[in-house]
């Protein structure tokens, strides 16, 4: 048992000031996170690479200096590099091969004062809502560990939520910090395009669509971390705009807001009631603080957008194909890879420079008519997800989906598919689930997730907020309203 009990009682800033106010030393919070990794991650398959020795010896000599002085912190296993240490992006080939150095913002974090324990589980070079990779095997939802903690971030959502540590890293693509936060009753942030670096060694991610964050308990522990974090690094290709403190506008008011609110989803076609219940009980809250919320939503053709999109991360996940096997000196073979990032990778592969060409400009069209959008609102109001977590495995291929993707990756079968028609249903399919995350992704605006509902079965539902292009600070004064108004930092998973 750990010395240090009270651990798992305390945000990040809670457990910087105490190794500020020497009541706790850094290796006393080390050892407790570690006492609780050890404990609980059997059970969720969170953690799946372990740097206990290192970071043992980093807080031994760690100096009381940063907002993070001396804090425990996962890194998920996909972006974020530290030199000597694998980042497997939940693929086979990559699990072995160590980084050449730290990326940019594992350097910002390290000048935060965190102290790094390992890396979380992630779907396949990040493709999934879910996170169930071949590689690792699926990490688990502490609220029930039948059914998933969300994706791509899900490993270290689950350890976040299980108390492992008080936040941990994520990127966010197509929803992959949201969704896990909504997933795992967690707070959880997507910048701003540009706010966060990518370097060295990424110019941009999935065509500018992913950034990296952290998913935490607190708002303050995010806003913190934004502020430590925020600015452009050498080469990027943009910045985000310069703004003052996060953390102070958390503890400001946010006014009068007048908030856009929809339970229409943008991409998929269905909405559970659980989910619309949740809305429904934020929109009469947000009321009840005195905002003005108004029942209205972009313009969007779901199935045009929802296609192009598709488009863009079939090249990727082509691109991340190639680039592991050349990284492991192989040939492409689909026994390395999990089906479903091979066989989107091979549709990828059949699309024409055109067609990706005329998907990306579609993609900045539709960004530009939805920031229109926020001319007359200073927010939108969805839910994050259709449906609560689903079980394990619920969103997989079918078997005879990836028996058949296996034969046509040994034939090299990307033409067939793409002759089959198969992109119009992939892409119907893919955002069911996820069908308000993705569009941010597109526009680059800020969105968080806000734990602001449970289902009666004890399932969290967390409530998207989404802001006008660069403006995280009025997101951050909403969300801090709503942690008073709405407490949920304490809303632990039973046995945890």
């Amino acid at each position: 048992m750990s010395g240090f009990s009270e651990y798992p009682d305390y945000d990040g800033l809670g457990l910087a000031e105490l190794v500020r106010q020497k009541q706790v030393s850094p290796l006393e919070l080390v050892d407790a996170a570690i006492e609780r990794i050890e404990r609980y991650n059997p059970a969720l398959n969170a953690v799946i690479y372990k740097m206990y020795e290192a970071a043992r010896e980093t807080a031994k000599k760690h100096p009381a200096d940063g907002p993070f002085a001396g804090v425990p912190m996962l890194l998920k296993d996909l972006l974020s590099t530290v030199e000597g240490i694998p980042t497997s992006s939940g693929n086979k080939l990559w699990k072995n091969i160590p980084a050449r150095q730290d990326s940019e913002l594992v350097r910002r974090w390290k000048k935060a004062g965190v102290i790094f324990l390992g890396k979380t589980n992630t779907p396949e070079f990040g493709l999934t809502p879910f996170t169930e990779s071949p590689t690792f095997g699926p990490a688990r939802n502490p609220w029930d560990t039948s059914r998933t903690p969300g994706g791509s971030s899900g490993g270290s959502a689950a350890a976040v939520a299980a108390r492992m540590v008080p936040f941990a890293s994520g990127g966010d693509g197509g929803g992959s910090i949201r969704i896990p936060a909504s997933a795992c009753g967690l707070f959880g942030l997507k910048p701003t395009r540009g706010r966060t670096p990518m370097g060295p060694d990424i110019g941009e991610a999935w065509n500018g669509f992913a950034i990296e964050h952290i998913l935490s308990r607190s708002v303050r522990d995010s806003a913190a971390m934004l502020d430590a974090t925020q600015g452009s690094d050498i080469g990027a290709p943009y910045a985000a705009p310069a703004l003052g403190s996060f953390l102070e506008a958390v503890r400001q008011a946010p006014g009068k807001l007048r908030i856009a609110f929809s339970g229409k989803p943008l991409l998929g076609k269905n909405v559970s009631p659980e989910v619309l219940e949740g809305l429904a009980s934020s929109v009469k809250l947000l009321q009840e603080l005195g905002h003005e919320l108004v029942e209205d939503a972009p313009l969007i053709d779901g199935e045009a957008f929802s296609l192009a999109f598709v488009k863009i991360l079939a090249a990727e996940m082509r691109a991340d194909i190639e680039e592991a096997a050349r990284a492991a000196n192989k040939k492409v073979s689909v026994d390395d890879f999990d089906p479903s990032s091979f066989g989107l990778g091979m549709l990828g592969g059949a699309l024409s420079a055109e067609e990706y060409a005329s998907a990306s400009r579609y993609l900045q069209r539709s960004a530009r008519q939805v920031a229109q959008f926020f001319e007359s609102y200073d927010m939108l109001l969805t839910p994050v997800l259709s449906q609560p977590p689903v079980e394990i495995g619920a969103l997989q291929p079918a078997a005879a989906e990836k028996a058949l993707i296996s034969l046509l990756g040994r034939i090299n079968g990307g033409n067939l598919l793409k002759m089959l028609g198969i992109l119009k249903p992939l892409a119907a399919q893919t955002f069911e689930f996820i069908p308000w995350t993705p569009v941010f992704n597109v526009t680059g605006q800020p969105a968080m997730s806000a734990p602001l509902h449970w289902t009666e079965s004890g399932l969290p539902v967390g409530m998207h907020f989404v802001g006008k292009f660069g403006d995280e600070a009025s997101l951050f004064r909403l969300a801090g309203q709503l942690e008073q108004a709405y407490p949920w930092r304490d809303k632990i998973p039973a046995g945890y």
